[in-house]
């Protein structure tokens, strides 16, 4: 695959990865009502999120509202929101960067390399909330309490579309750092360590 081919198809998927990432930051199904146990209670689902809380009817019907105060919350729903939304602008910027910088160019920042990683840390930041929030689902799922299991939380769909998210982000983000050749990079670093010795032979 050549460069234009690989920095177009990493593009692609960071971009992929940015609107992903956006829905899994806003979609509500971050944990749901767990159906386990013996007594399965199908009259009322329940799903959190970031931003809001929804009560899902067996009609259809479904009632959302979202949360009432922000230090209220608890730490790791905080420590995702403040990750998301970082990853969210790490992963606008990068779609500009790259967009203005293709071809390898020095639009943005001097190393082209340095476009692409930025990609990445939008992905890890993705990667880290995600993970974290699952972390914490998962401790309170088999902790030991007196809540019945089928009245317990695990894993919602938002969870995947975010793992998902931050697979296509840093997978964009490695694709755009391979799309410029070595010898370009070479080539570039060379320019800049001998431009300024050529402007103070000149002075």
């Amino acid at each position: 695959m050549g460069g234009g081919a690989r920095e177009l198809a990493g593009y692609l998927a960071a971009l992929a990865g940015w609107v992903a990432g956006l829905a899994a930051a806003v979609l509500p199904q971050w944990r749901q009502s767990s159906y386990a146990g013996d007594a399965i209670i199908t009259a009322v689902g329940l799903h959190e999120g970031l931003w809001m809380s929804c009560a899902a009817q067996s009609t259809g019907q479904q009632q959302c509202r979202l949360h009432d105060s922000l230090l209220s919350l608890e730490v790791h729903i905080q420590t995702c929101r403040a990750l998301m939304v970082i990853s969210l602008l790490l992963g606008f910027f990068g779609i500009i960067v790259s967009v203005v910088g293709m071809k390898c160019t020095k639009v943005g920042e001097e190393d082209p390399v340095t476009k692409s990683r930025i990609a990445v840390a939008g992905g890890l930041c993705t990667l880290a909330a995600v993970s974290l929030y699952a972390t914490q689902v998962t401790y309170e799922f088999f902790s030991e309490s007196t809540i019945p299991i089928n009245a317990r939380y695990e894993f919602g769909s938002a969870l995947f579309v975010g793992w998902g998210a931050a697979s296509l982000s840093m997978l964009g983000g490695s694709l755009l750092c391979c799309s410029c050749p070595a010898k370009v990079r070479r080539g570039q670093q060379y320019h800049q360590q001998s431009q300024p010795s050529t402007a103070r032979e000149y002075v």
